[in-house]
């Protein structure tokens, strides 16, 4: 473990639209410190859309909030925080890259 180098990622979360945005914010907070307690630091947290139809439904939900998040990990925590963001229930889809340094 020792001696890895962060790396940048960026990680896009969907959640359900229709959810008020105390919900929404509680979730993004769940997100981040997943993402903190792996050792890791979040650089910036932001909706990229509010709402955005899907192409198809996901969990029965035909439209979603985008958020961006970018965040400094190393690789191996990467997993960790998938493995956390999975059990989300509120989590519609998650997807994490890795930034080009």
């Amino acid at each position: 473990m020792t001696g890895k180098k962060m790396k940048k990622y960026e990680l896009v979360v969907i959640i359900d639209s229709k959810l008020n945005s105390d919900d929404k914010q509680t979730v993004v907070k769940e997100v981040t410190e997943a993402i903190n307690k792996t050792a890791s630091k979040v650089i910036n947290a932001q909706v990229w859309f509010e709402k955005q139809k899907m192409f198809f439904p996901i969990k029965k939900c035909q439209e979603g909030t985008y958020y961006l998040i970018n965040f400094e990990a190393k690789p191996e925590a990467v997993n960790k925080i998938k493995a956390v963001l999975r059990v989300n229930e509120r989590i519609l889809r998650c997807a994490f890259t890795a930034v080009a340094s």
